[in-house]
């Protein structure tokens, strides 16, 4: 139980129900796949983007792993490239895995400046991955 990562998720607020699917498979004890989940539960109550930004970074500070989870339109997403760039900062291991059923997507300019591998969505390899780090 000590050596479960903890995972910050970055995603689009559109793709929430397939992040709570992950959360679930988390919680599923007949599934080996197991982590903190450091990430954000609900909308943060505020429009001051420096607020926003301390509250996300604290998040992203307390994980070693950052999970971007990738659907059609997170590349418009706001937050998502700078989540990743705080990742980095932070020295974070990214995955980058697209949501279930996604094949293909325009991604964050952060993914394609960093040459960061965009993998299917595969929650084992997910789990291999994270065991591996």
């Amino acid at each position: 139980m000590n050596s479960m990562k903890r995972v910050f998720i970055s995603f689009s607020h559109n793709d929430i129900d397939h992040v709570r699917g992950l959360r679930l498979l988390n919680s599923n004890p007949n599934f080996d796949l197991e982590f903190y989940d450091q990430s954000i539960k609900e909308a943060i109550d505020s429009e001051n983007a420096d607020y926003i930004k301390r509250v996300i970074s604290d998040q992203i500070k307390r994980s070693s792993v950052t999970v971007c989870l990738i659907s059609e339109s997170t590349h418009l997403s706001k937050w998502v490239d700078w989540e990743l760039n705080k990742s980095k900062e932070h020295g974070n291991l990214i995955i980058v895995m697209a949501i279930k059923g996604v094949e293909s997507a325009i991604l964050p300019s952060f993914i394609k400046d960093n040459d960061v591998a965009f993998l299917s969505w595969d929650p084992i390899y997910l789990t291999q991955l994270l065991n591996q780090s």
